[in-house]
């Protein structure tokens, strides 16, 4: 909830900033492509394992998207993107202690329903379909067998997620100030057997673009 007034709070501060810019055109009613890069703070939720905590990561996230009009204040924004999502862990196995990191990168294609109350802030909001590229784990212990690392590692990990995920643009000329939150619908299992961990992704996102 914290985090989430903070989000809403970062909107309202750049959106009021940016009213006072000299903003030659209102790009509502043209389709508007643009290029974005920024950070991604992740982690998971309805985690579950053997005294399991989880810790949040950084990681890079980058693509494009596409503005498409509905009239001034409605839209549709497709977007493709590059995405690092993952999350640090320690706990106990066997009563060995150990520590966890998992970084995972996906490319993620977030259809956004756009409303768009003035030239300078959108809201945006709707469905994600993510695909899981690559897994990378980092495992140590002081006395920790081959076998319980294998249990990490080599889970049937779910390649395929839907998500959902809500945020804003600002926009301040041709530069797009974007904030966003999303998080998992489905664990990360990829075939209903039971996983060590079982999580779901959760995230936060801040990029800033430019629009042609």
């Amino acid at each position: 909830m914290k985090k989430t007034i903070i989000l809403i709070a970062a909107f309202m501060a750049i959106a009021t900033f940016s009213k006072a810019q000299d903003n030659k055109t209102d790009f509502r009613d043209r389709p508007v492509f643009g290029v974005k890069a920024g950070l991604n703070l992740s982690n998971v939720y309805d985690s579950q394992g053997d005294q399991f905590t989880t810790d949040g990561k950084f990681g890079f996230a980058a693509g494009g998207f596409v503005a498409i009009p509905i009239g001034t204040y409605l839209g549709i924004q497709p977007e493709i993107l590059f995405s690092q999502k993952g999350f640090q862990a320690s706990g106990n196995v066997l009563g060995l202690a150990y520590k966890f990191n998992r970084t995972l990168n996906y490319i993620d294609v977030p259809i956004f329903f756009a409303v768009k109350p003035s030239e300078f802030f959108t809201i945006l909001v709707g469905p994600q379909y993510s695909y899981l590229v690559k897994q990378s784990d980092r495992f140590s212990s002081s006395a920790i067998s081959s076998d319980q690392e294998h249990d990490f590692s080599n889970n049937n990990i779910r390649k395929n997620t839907l998500c959902f995920i809500f945020g804003g643009d600002v926009t301040i000329q041709h530069i797009v100030v974007g904030l966003r939150a999303g998080w998992d619908v489905m664990n990360n299992n990829g075939d209903g057997t039971s996983t060590n961990p079982r999580y779901k992704n959760v995230w936060y996102q801040a990029t800033i673009g430019f629009r042609i």
